[in-house]
């Protein structure tokens, strides 16, 4: 990932979803993640999927939908493999085209860094 584009620091943003309730993740996590790629008030777009939210990204086909078409459109969509194995969906995830990794580690990096971070 570039880390500066054209000598200036990128503005990052990590939408952290760990929320098992379906409107939240279309009315806010999927919608804000969305649209700040498609109008580019961020230059980086990151959804982490953290918690319940792998369960119920695993279960639900329009969610699914949604995060191909993120995937689709350079937004990283990254799932924490810790929270993935407990629910037994790391390879449903992987199958969408989600990242499902450690995270704890780059979460905390990315909190002491310039991420912008918002928690649904």
């Amino acid at each position: 990932m570039k880390e500066y584009l054209e000598g200036n620091q990128l503005e990052k943003l990590a939408v952290l979803w760990t929320s098992p309730d379906r409107e939240v993740a279309l009315k806010m996590a999927f919608m804000y993640t969305r649209n700040s790629e498609r109008y580019g008030w961020w230059d980086v777009v990151r959804l982490l999927v953290w918690g319940p939210s792998a369960k119920l990204l695993s279960e639900d086909e329009e969610l699914q939908a949604y995060v191909r078409e993120m995937l689709e459109n350079n937004i990283e969509v990254i799932a924490c493999k810790a929270c993935a194995d407990m629910y037994g969906v790391g390879e449903k995830l992987s199958s969408l085209g989600v990242e499902v990794v450690y995270i704890g580690e780059s979460f905390t990096q990315m909190l002491k860094s310039d991420w912008k971070v918002i928690t649904i």
